[in-house]
């Protein structure tokens, strides 16, 4: 089974991207945030908010392939508060939004974002006009690409887009943002699935298969430049559930330990063919703060 999380940039955006950046004799400018408060654009008002529960069952419903887009209505709002972002370098380019009804990955292309959507930071958001729908089943928003297997999903919106669509509302307070725990015995329950990609959640009291190798090594990644390491639940450990992590994380070089651990994450889904193959839930860690040794 393909196991892909980690977008990169298509052939045409960087092409794009070389035909701007040529024109610049010294680094690329980073896009504006004038007006904001002190990043996004705050003149955006609620109007037409939306549940992250509400949005997904109007939009996702009748996609019927694992990677699909369909285009978001003008004017369409979503407002909850950051539980993941790129600060170690693991999630890339997206950060994680959940709300009390559910969670959704929302694709950037910038680095960085960690320096102002902070987790636990609450914000609204202008989703009208851009994409959402599936990668790998994977619910996310930002603009379509197509891959080379013809495979169209939602991916990295521009920089200088996502800065006039956002606005922060207060400051980021972590303690808002708790982790739900995840519930092994309902793994393949499809509704449940459904309700929890995305979410801020914690694997209690495993261990993982290759405790004492490193966590992401370049030498171990596969064709999505990241590494699956298999949890043992129960005594059995399954490709259904890893921990997926970045060649590029600040913690890729770190031992796995061995002993009992609490993994707290984005837990996403990477599913091609869920009524064939299962579910496959892939946690992304956050940092290294999120593997807690469990002393006994």
């Amino acid at each position: 089974m393909n196991k892909i999380h980690f977008i990169k940039t298509s052939v045409v955006a960087l092409a794009l991207a070389s035909v701007v950046t040529a024109c610049m004799d010294k680094d690329w400018d980073a896009p504006s945030f004038e007006g904001g408060a002190p990043y996004g654009n705050n003149e955006l008002v609620e109007t037409n908010v939306m549940t992250i529960a509400d949005f997904k069952d109007h939009y996702l419903g009748g996609l019927t392939k694992a990677s699909d887009t369909v285009r978001i209505d003008e004017g369409v709002q979503l407002k909850g508060r950051v539980t993941g972002n790129d600060i170690q370098g693991n999630i890339y380019n997206e950060i994680a939004l959940q709300d009390s009804t559910g969670a959704i990955l929302i694709c950037i292309q910038q680095g960085g974002l960690n320096g102002y959507m902070a987790v636990g930071q609450e914000v609204l958001v202008n989703v009208g006009g851009l994409y959402t729908g599936l990668y790998g089943n994977q619910p996310q928003i930002g603009v379509p690409y197509t891959n080379s297997s013809g495979n169209t999903f939602p991916s990295r919106m521009l920089a200088s887009d996502w800065a006039n669509r956002f606005k922060l509302i207060g400051k980021a307070d972590p303690a808002t943002v708790q982790p739900e725990e995840f519930d092994v015995s309902k793994m393949n329950d499809d509704d449940y699935v459904k309700s929890c990609r995305g979410k801020l959640m914690v694997l209690k009291n495993v261990k993982m298969k290759d405790a004492g190798k490193l966590w992401a090594p370049a030498d171990d990644k596969d064709a999505g430049n990241g590494v699956s390491r298999q949890v043992i639940v129960n005594g059995k450990a399954s490709s259904n559930l890893v921990v997926r992590s970045s060649n590029y994380a600040d913690f890729a070089a770190d031992t796995i330990p061995s002993a009992s651990l609490n993994l707290t994450g984005i837990f996403t889904v990477y599913s091609t063919n869920p009524s064939r193959y299962g579910w496959t839930w892939q946690i992304l860690l956050r940092s290294d703060k999120d593997i807690q040794i469990i002393n006994q």
